[in-house]
């Protein structure tokens, strides 16, 4: 794979599995640096701020800054920034998107927003969910970060944002606008970071549904890396489910390495 203006390379399944670390991902970044490749890391996760998740990393032995992270929280705030700047927004969510929101320049609200802007929100109430549609069905803009509707946890899987937005969406009668993987947003936004156009990017991740598929809507190349969710077995399976073929797999981040020359 050649002329790569820069990596996007998903978390979760690629570089770690939970708190523990996938062999070689350690090595994959200390590569990419030292080939002058640029990167971002680039997740769904919309709890954590982008110190949160490179404080993560590094508690594995993964060298990140935050600056390298690109997260459904920020590529939001952006998103909302750039349609209406200083927007009212009621924020549905964690640290992460407040946190993202503030930096954006958008004034959070508690009443009359014209976005109501929801991510992972495990304090959810049957009050947040009746306040969130009466400002859509008032005409605010619905805007989800990511529609996972399971994450994983130490105690097995737990609803994720997509269930809390299927929720709203289902009593508002409106569909948000969403921008994390499997949709564009994410992506463009994080391939515009790094001052490349989206078919100058390689997206590096696990998952065929979010991951390959966000890839392919962004028009950026992608390479699949068999070390989480996707394997050999269910390969067939989900390009039949998700319609959409990777550019490159590799079987694991050794392979990625050997692939990219790092």
């Amino acid at each position: 794979m050649k002329n790569i203006g820069g990596l996007l390379i998903d978390l979760d399944g690629t570089l770690f599995h939970g708190g523990r670390m996938i062999p070689g991902a350690d090595k994959l970044i200390e590569g990419l640096r030292t080939a002058g490749i640029p990167f971002l890391f680039v997740t769904n996760n919309s709890s954590r701020t982008a110190a949160g998740v490179a404080a993560h990393l590094q508690g594995m032995g993964i060298a990140a800054k935050p600056e390298e992270v690109c997260t459904s929280s920020l590529a939001a705030a952006r998103y909302i920034a750039g349609e209406l700047p200083e927007a009212r927004v009621a924020i549905l969510g964690e640290e992460g998107l407040i946190d993202a929101c503030t930096a954006a320049g958008l004034k959070i609200v508690e009443d009359d927003p014209q976005y109501v802007v929801q991510g992972i929100y495990r304090a959810f109430t049957y009050d947040s969910l009746a306040r969130a549609s009466r400002w859509i069905m008032g005409g605010a803009k619905f805007v989800l970060t990511n529609p996972d509707l399971m994450l994983p946890s130490d105690d097995g899987v737990m609803p994720g944002a997509g269930t809390i937005g299927a929720a709203i969406e289902a009593a508002s009668g409106v569909a948000p606008v969403v921008i994390g993987k499997p949709e564009a947003h994410l992506i463009t936004y994080a391939a515009s970071i790094l001052g490349i156009k989206p078919e100058e990017a390689v997206v590096v991740g696990d998952n065929m549904r979010t991951d390959i598929s966000a890839g392919v809507n962004a028009g950026c190349r992608t390479v699949l890396v068999l070390t989480g969710l996707t394997t050999e077995e269910n390969l067939e399976h989900y390009k039949t489910v998700t319609g959409v073929t990777p550019d490159e797999i590799c079987r694991d981040l050794a392979e990625l390495m050997a692939m990219l020359g790092v």
